[in-house]
C-alpha cells in the first residue's frame, strides 16, 4: 500500500501552534519567525484542505478539524522520539569494524588501536583488509583507512601528511629498488617487487634494497633504528585518509575513534 506522504514540517508546528494558542509563541518554540509559522499552517490547510484556526476577539482558536487529529497527531510525535532513540541506541554498540591495508594494520593502527581500547575497554575490534572496493553496506563497516588524494564521496579527515621517505637498513645493504602497489618509484626500474609498503619496509631493513614508503608507516621503524632514512621526506598527494559515509561518521563510537587516531 502506497504511504500518504506526510508533511512533517507542517505538523510540527501545528503541534506547536495548537499548544500555545499563539504564532508567535510556537515561532519562538521552534526557533523561526511568526510570518514563517503562519506560512506552514497556510500551506498545511491548503494540502489538507481544512481550516485548522481561526482568529476571534480573544485570541487564536482551533478548529474542529484541528482537534480532531490533535491527540493521534501527538501520540504520532511520541512514537517518532521512541523510534530515534531506538536507532540512536544502536550507537551506544561497543563493536566497531574497521576496514584498513593490512601493512598499516601492522606498523601503525594496532598500537593506537591498543591505546585506545585500554582508556575504552569495553569496546571490541573487528579489523577487515582493505580493498579497492569497499561497499561499507556489505560488509557493515563502521569506518575505513585508505591511502588516497582525499576522502572521495564519504566524510573524511586526514591522518597525517602525504610525506614519503626513502628507507635502507641501518648499516650497509643493497641499494636494489624496491616497489609495491601505490609507490611513487616507477615499477619498471625496481628488480624487487613486493604486495605492500609494510613487505617493503621490512625487506629494507633486512639489507634486501631501498623502499620508497609513507613515512608514517615506517615512524615507528625509523625510531627504533630498525630502518634509516637515506633521503628526505617527499611530499604526496597521497596520504592515509579515515573514512566513512555520514551516517557512519556521525556515531559516537566513530567519532570517538577519530578523536583519538587524527591528529590534535
Amino acid at each position: 500500500m502506497k504511504r500518504t506522504h506526510l508533511p512533517l514540517n507542517g505538523l510540527r508546528v501545528l503541534d506547536a501552534a495548537a499548544r500555545h494558542l499563539s504564532f508567535t509563541n510556537a515561532a519562538d518554540e521552534l526557533a523561526v519567525t511568526p510570518a514563517a509559522v503562519g506560512q506552514q499552517i497556510r500551506a498545511l490547510e491548503d494540502m489538507l484542505g481544512v481550516v485548522l484556526f481561526r482568529r476571534t476577539p480573544k485570541g487564536l482558536e482551533l478548529t474542529g478539524e484541528a482537534a480532531a487529529g490533535l491527540d493521534a497527531l501527538r501520540s504520532g510525535f511520541l512514537q517518532f522520539e521512541e523510534a530515534v532513540r531506538a536507532m540512536q541506541a544502536g550507537q551506544s554498540s561497543n563493536s566497531l569494524t574497521i576496514a584498513a591495508p593490512r601493512d598499516l594494520t601492522a606498523k601503525w593502527l594496532a598500537a593506537r588501536l591498543a591505546d585506545f581500547g585500554e582508556a575504552n575497554p569495553d569496546t571490541r575490534f573487528t579489523l577487515v583488509a582493505a580493498d579497492d572496493e569497499l561497499d561499507f553496506t556489505e560488509a557493515n563497516l563502521d569506518i575505513a583507512i585508505r591511502l588516497a588524494d582525499g576522502p572521495g564521496q564519504h566524510e573524511g579527515v586526514r591522518l597525517a601528511s602525504g610525506a614519503f621517505v626513502t628507507v635502507a637498513a641501518p648499516e650497509g645493504g643493497s641499494d636494489t629498488p624496491i616497489s609495491w602497489p601505490g609507490c611513487p618509484v616507477d615499477e619498471g626500474q625496481a628488480a624487487l617487487r613486493l604486495s605492500d609498503a609494510g613487505l617493503a619496509i621490512d625487506a629494507a631493513a633486512n639489507g634486501l634494497g631501498k623502499a620508497c614508503v609513507p613515512h608514517m608507516l615506517a615512524e615507528a621503524d625509523l625510531a627504533d633504528g630498525r630502518i634509516r632514512a637515506i633521503d628526505n621526506t617527499v611530499e604526496s598527494e597521497k596520504a592515509y585518509w579515515l573514512i566513512a559515509p555520514l551516517p557512519q561518521w556521525r556515531q559516537k563510537k566513530v567519532k570517538a575513534l577519530v578523536a583519538a587516531l587524527a591528529p590534535a
